[in-house]
C-alpha cells in the first residue's frame, strides 16, 4: 500500500527528546519461585505479552500482604504501557482492566507519560516504531539471553509530534488494532462454539477406530534459509498458530524453495503442529484451519506441520471438531519428547482413537460447523487486511511523512 500525498514539513513539527524526558519507566521486581502463590496478586510474565495474549496469560500470583510491605510501588495502572527487555526484546502491551493492581516481573519495564508533552496513548506506537527498535537492538547486551535495562532507556531518544497528532495517530492505530483485537475474540468464540456443538452432536460413541482409519497424515517440506525470498508462495509455519488458538496471517513466510504437491495447503485444509517452542506444551498438537490467503497464491506446509486431510466420505469439518476436543490435544502431548524444542511422535495422531460415528452424524455436525468456519474464515481474511493497513500507516505516521487527516481518510475505506 502506498500514499500519494504531499507531506513536506510535517516533520519539521517534530521534536527528538531524551526518553527519559518524557516518559518515567521502572523494571519489574525480581521475585523468588518460593514466593509464589496459587491465588493473589497476579504477577505478569514475559508470556502475557505476546500479541494476541492476555497479560494474565502463564502468570504466577504473590500474597497480597507481601506486595503491600515489599512491592507496591510496582503495582500496575491502568493504561501504564509495558515493555519485554529480556529473552523476546521488544514485545508491547497496554495495562486493561483485568491486570490493574498486578506486579510485572523482572525484565518487563512499565512506562507513564511525564507531562501533558507525552500523550499515553500514544507510547506503545513509540516504543514499537523502528527507530525506537534499532535502539533496541544496539544496546541489547549478552551473548546467550539479550537484555537491556532502564540504563540503557535513559540514554535512549525519542521523536513525537505535537500532543494533537499524537491522539490522532492513536486513534487511527488504536481503530485498526481495536478491531482486529475483536475479530479475534470472535474466532476464538467460534472455535469454542465448534467444541461444543462437537460434544452436543458426537455423544459418547461405544466404540473407537484408529485415526489413521478417517484421515491421513503429511509431514510439511524441510526448507533452506536461502529459499526465504520474496515470493507468491508463503511457508505456514508455527507462528500462525496465534495465541488464542486459530490462524494467524503474520506467520506466513516468503517461499521460493521446492516442494511436493501434497505439501502445498488449499483453502480449508487442516493443519497441526508437530514442534514446540514453548515450555508449556501450548502449540504442539494444536490444530487450525487455513484460510485462502489475500497476498500469496500458494500456500506450504513448513516442516514443523503436518496437513492432515480426511479419507474419502468424510467431512473435513469433522476432522476439525474431532481435532479440537481436549482429548486430542491431551493425546498428542503425552506423546512428545524433547527438553528445548517439543516434538511429536510421528505414531502420535495416526494412533489416537476416534469415536466410531455413523455417516450421517458425521454429516450432521458437518452442517452445523461449516456456517461458523466460513464466518471464521471471514474475520479472519478482514484481519488480515487491515494489518496490511496497518503495518502501511504505522511507518508513515511514526516518521512524519503521513498526516493525521490523510490517515483517517485511508481509513474511511476499510472500517
Amino acid at each position: 500500500m502506498s500514499f500519494a500525498i504531499s507531506w513536506a514539513g510535517s516533520m519539521s513539527e517534530w521534536i527528538t527528546l531524551p526518553l527519559a524526558e518524557l516518559m518515567t519507566f521502572r523494571e519489574g521486581p525480581g521475585v523468588l519461585a518460593k514466593d509464589f502463590h496459587a491465588q493473589g496478586v497476579p504477577l505478569i510474565r514475559l508470556a502475557g505479552l505476546k500479541e494476541g495474549a492476555g497479560l494474565l496469560k502463564g502468570c504466577n500470583f504473590l500474597d497480597p500482604e507481601l506486595v503491600s510491605t515489599r512491592w507496591s510501588q510496582f503495582r500496575l495502572a491502568l493504561g501504564e504501557v509495558l515493555l519485554s527487555s529480556s529473552a523476546s526484546l521488544g514485545e508491547v502491551a497496554t495495562v486493561d482492566h483485568a491486570a490493574v493492581g498486578a506486579v510485572p516481573y523482572t525484565g518487563i519495564i512499565g512506562f507513564r507519560a511525564r507531562d501533558g508533552r507525552l500523550c499515553q496513548r500514544f507510547i506503545p506506537f513509540v516504543l514499537t516504531a523502528p527507530t525506537f527498535k534499532r535502539q533496541i537492538q544496539a544496546m541489547g547486551v549478552g551473548s546467550v539471553m539479550r537484555h537491556f535495562g532502564p540504563s540503557h532507556l535513559r540514554q535512549m531518544n525519542v521523536s513525537i509530534p505535537p500532543i494533537n497528532d499524537q491522539e490522532g495517530i492513536a486513534d487511527v492505530l488504536g481503530a485498526l488494532d481495536d478491531k482486529v483485537a475483536a475479530n479475534t475474540k470472535l474466532v476464538a468464540l467460534l472455535s469454542e462454539n465448534l467444541e461444543a456443538s462437537f460434544t452436543s452432536i458426537v455423544r459418547e460413541p461405544e466404540s473407537f477406530v484408529a485415526f489413521s482409519d478417517l484421515a491421513t497424515v503429511t509431514k510439511g517440506v524441510s526448507y533452506r534459509s536461502v529459499d526465504l525470498v520474496d515470493s507468491r508462495t508463503a511457508l505456514v509455519t508455527l507462528k500462525s498458530f496465534d495465541r488464542t488458538g486459530g490462524y494467524s496471517a503474520r506467520g506466513l513466510k516468503d517461499y521460493a524453495g521446492p516442494y511436493k504437491p501434497v505439501q502445498q495447503i488449499h483453502p480449508g485444509e487442516i493443519v497441526v503442529a508437530q514442534t514446540d517452542l514453548t515450555q508449556a506444551a501450548e502449540v504442539v498438537g494444536r490444530a487450525i484451519r487455513v484460510p485462502a490467503s489475500r497476498n500469496h497464491e500458494t500456500l506450504v506446509a513448513s516442516l514443523d506441520l503436518a496437513i492432515v486431510r480426511p479419507v474419502t466420505g468424510v467431512p473435513v469439518e469433522f476432522i476439525l471438531g474431532l481435532m479440537l476436543q481436549g482429548r486430542f490435544r491431551t493425546h498428542c502431548k503425552s506423546r512428545t519428547s524433547g527438553t528445548t524444542v517439543l516434538h511429536l511422535a510421528s505414531a502420535a495422531i495416526p494412533t489416537f482413537s476416534a469415536p466410531r460415528v455413523s455417516a450421517v452424524v458425521q454429516q450432521h455436525y458437518a452442517s452445523v460447523a461449516l456456517p461458523m468456519l466460513e464466518m471464521s474464515d471471514s474475520l479472519t481474511s478482514e484481519s488480515e487486511a487491515l494489518s496490511a493497513t496497518r503495518d502501511a500507516l504505522f511507518p508513515a505516521l511514526m516518521s512524519g511523512k503521513l498526516r493525521v487527516r490523510d490517515a483517517e481518510k485511508v481509513l474511511e475505506g476499510v472500517l
